[in-house]
């Protein structure tokens, strides 16, 4: 009974300290903040049941990140069909954003996410790992499950990948 209590607890510190961060990232992920709670809240069980089978956990918040990563991923494989076919129709009756508009996306940070969006996933994860949250490159490569090297080298491809979006959403407002 007391390892119950002291797992409960274990679990409440960590979402104290970890929930928002876990949560802006999926929502990063994944644009929807209604499925971003469900998958922090998903995150949670999953820890508090591996810890509750008695399981240590030597580095909480890459454990966490882990977690979240995998269950995001599933989540974005599972409804990647549904998306696609909400993309069309929503780009279909919307013509577009106004030149206004345009120029305000640009001066703001929201240009870096949509660029960001169109990224590969695998890009935009080490990014948003990287950049974003300031993960290290060691704790990166544990949340995705990678070598260090290919962190740093998808690192380096996703930020020119990215480079290269925003470089071209410059020269479309442009014209």
């Amino acid at each position: 009974m007391q390892d119950n209590a002291r797992h409960q607890d274990q679990i409440i510190e960590w979402y104290d300290k970890y929930s928002m961060a876990l949560f802006k990232y999926i929502l990063k992920m994944i644009q929807d903040p209604q499925q971003a709670e469900d998958l922090t809240q998903d995150t949670f069980i999953k820890v508090y049941t591996y810890v509750k089978k008695g399981n240590e956990i030597t580095y909480p918040k890459t454990f966490l990140y882990r977690i979240a990563h995998n269950l995001t991923v599933d989540h974005i494989r599972k409804n990647k069909p549904i998306q696609m076919i909400k993309d069309f129709f929503t780009t279909r009756e919307d013509p577009g954003p106004s030149v206004e508009a345009m120029v305000e996306i640009k001066e703001s940070s929201k240009e870096l996410y949509d660029a960001l969006s169109l990224l590969k996933a695998n890009y935009r994860q080490v990014i948003i790992l990287r950049k974003v949250e300031e993960f290290s490159v060691r704790e990166t490569a544990e949340i995705l499950n990678w070598s260090e090297t290919k962190v740093k080298t998808t690192l380096s491809r996703g930020l020119q990948a990215l480079a290269n979006e925003i470089h071209k959403g410059g020269a479309t407002n442009e014209i």
